[in-house]
């Protein structure tokens, strides 16, 4: 069973974490099921950016991103090479180091 270690994050996880996966599942049910409460204000459509997320481990081992996805990662703030969204982004077999992102463009959310 593949893990992923979300590095600390001031807010949501500031202690990080590391988490048992399933295969296919994605690194935002992932999260959410451990208690990360990483924004999706689409309720994860792949419709916005607020749950992108940084793999600093393990990228390859991902499935490629669709041309979906990368439209809106081109709207993500702090973009980097290894970004995804966190929706849209499936374990297939490896473990994963995710960080998460200081900040999020999302005009409202809905926990403030």
């Amino acid at each position: 069973m593949p893990k992923v270690i979300f590095l600390p994050h001031a807010e949501l996880c500031p202690d990080g974490l590391v988490a048992e996966a399933a295969d296919g599942e994605t690194i935002l049910d992932v999260a959410l099921k451990n208690h990360i409460h990483i924004e999706h204000a689409c309720e994860k459509s792949c419709a916005c950016t607020t749950c992108h997320v940084v793999v600093r481990e393990g990228f390859d081992s991902l499935e490629e991103s669709d041309e979906l996805e990368d439209d809106m990662l081109d709207k993500a703030w702090g973009l980097e090479p290894e970004s995804r969204l966190g929706c849209q982004a499936c374990l297939q077999g490896e473990d994963l180091v995710v960080e998460i992102p200081k900040y999020t463009v999302n005009i409202v959310s809905e926990n403030h």
